[in-house]
C-alpha cells in the first residue's frame, strides 16, 4: 500500500475537517511526537512486556469499542500501554504486521505492572483480514477470541457513514458506494493472500457488504482456532443488556470470580447520529448478505441471528 494511503486508526483528527482552533493547532505537531517517544520506550522494553490474553477481532462498527472499553474498566482487566491514550488495539495482525513483535509488545503492560490481571486488545479488521487468524495463532495460541457481530445491513451502512465522516469516502450516497464496491475491491483479497505484505486500502475502507459477510471471515478463524477459544456475540444483545453480555464475556475469559455490576458497562462508544436506510436499499443489501447469515448459523451451530428487519430472538452465541 502506498504511504500516501496510510490510515492510522489511532489518530485523533479523523473527521475533524479544517479545525482552525488555536488549541488544536498547538497540539497537533506535539502529540504525535510524544506518542512516538512512548512507543519507542515501549518497544525498547518489549522483552518485559506481556502478550494479550484475548483478542476482540471485530466486527468493525459492531460494538467492539463499547465492549473493549467495558472490559478494560472491569475488575481484573487492564488497558493497553500507555493507559492515558486509551488505545483499543494496534491493528498488528492485519495492517501493521511488518512492524514486528517488539512493536506489538510495546502496547501491553510489563509483567510486573500487570500482576494477576489480564490484558487484551481490540482490532476489528482482524475478523476480515485473510492472514490475521493464522498470524495470531502463531504468536498468541492460548488467547481467547471474541467477536461482536451487528445486523449486517446496519453494519455496512454504519461503516459507510463512518468513512464519510472521516473524509475517506467521497461517494455521496450509500447506494453509490454499494454500486462501486465490486469494482473497488475486485481481486484485493486474492492479492492479499498472494502477497502477505500487501495492505489493501480498498478492502480496508470500502468493503461495506463484504465485511458484513461474517461467516466467510470466521471460517478462517475456525480453521486455525479451537471452537472453545472463540466467543461469538451479537451487538444488539450488548446494547440491550450490556452488563449481562459483559459478565458472559468475563466468564469466557476466566474472570467469573470477579463480579461486575450494571454500572461497569460503559456508554455506547463511537455512536453516530441516527440515520435510516430506505426499504429498497435495505432489501438490496440483505439480498447480498442473506446467504452468509444462513452460513453463519451453520458454522456456529445455532439459529440465524438476524432477519431482514432486525435481530431474531436467540440466546445461543458461544460457538
Amino acid at each position: 500500500m502506498a504511504s500516501s494511503n496510510a490510515f492510522d486508526f489511532r489518530r485523533g483528527d479523523h473527521g475533524r475537517g479544517d479545525d482552525k482552533s488555536l488549541l488544536w493547532r498547538l497540539r497537533r505537531p506535539i502529540v504525535p511526537a510524544a506518542k512516538r517517544a512512548l512507543r519507542a520506550y515501549g518497544t525498547a522494553t518489549a522483552s518485559s512486556r506481556v502478550l494479550p490474553s484475548y483478542l476482540l477481532i471485530g466486527a468493525k462498527r459492531g460494538g467492539s469499542t463499547t465492549l473493549a472499553r467495558s472490559l478494560a474498566a472491569s475488575p481484573g482487566v487492564q488497558g493497553l500501554f500507555p493507559a492515558r491514550e486509551q488505545l483499543k488495539g494496534p491493528y498488528y495482525f492485519d495492517v501493521n504486521f511488518d512492524k514486528g513483535e517488539s512493536w506489538y509488545r510495546s502496547h501491553f503492560p510489563t509483567r510486573r505492572a500487570l500482576g494477576s490481571d489480564i490484558v487484551g486488545e481490540s482490532s476489528p479488521y482482524y475478523i476480515s483480514h485473510p492472514h490475521a487468524a493464522e498470524r495470531a495463532r502463531q504468536l498468541v495460541p492460548d488467547a481467547r477470541i471474541i467477536c461482536v457481530l451487528r445486523h449486517p445491513v446496519e453494519r455496512a451502512f454504519s461503516h459507510y457513514r463512518e468513512r464519510v465522516k472521516q473524509g475517506v469516502e467521497t461517494l455521496d450516497t450509500f447506494e453509490a458506494a454499494i454500486d462501486a464496491e465490486s469494482s473497488r475491491i475486485d481481486g484485493e483479497v486474492d492479492r492479499m493472500e498472494r502477497d502477505p505484505s500487501y495492505v489493501s486500502w480498498e478492502h480496508l475502507n470500502f468493503a461495506y457488504c463484504d465485511q458484513s459477510r461474517y461467516a466467510a471471515s470466521l471460517e478462517r478463524w475456525f480453521a486455525h482456532w479451537p471452537s472453545e477459544q472463540l466467543l461469538v456475540l451479537r451487538s444488539e444483545d450488548l446494547y440491550a443488556d450490556p452488563a449481562a453480555v459483559l459478565d458472559r464475556t468475563r466468564d469466557f475469559l476466566g474472570l467469573a470470580g470477579l463480579k461486575t455490576s450494571s454500572a461497569t458497562a460503559v456508554q455506547n462508544h463511537n455512536q453516530l447520529p441516527p440515520a435510516k436506510i430506505s426499504a429498497e436499499t435495505r432489501q438490496r443489501v440483505w439480498n447480498l448478505v442473506n446467504a452468509d447469515v444462513e452460513r453463519l448459523a451453520q458454522l456456529t451451530g445455532q439459529a440465524p441471528l438476524w432477519s431482514l428487519d432486525g435481530p431474531i430472538q436467540s440466546t445461543a452465541s458461544h460457538a
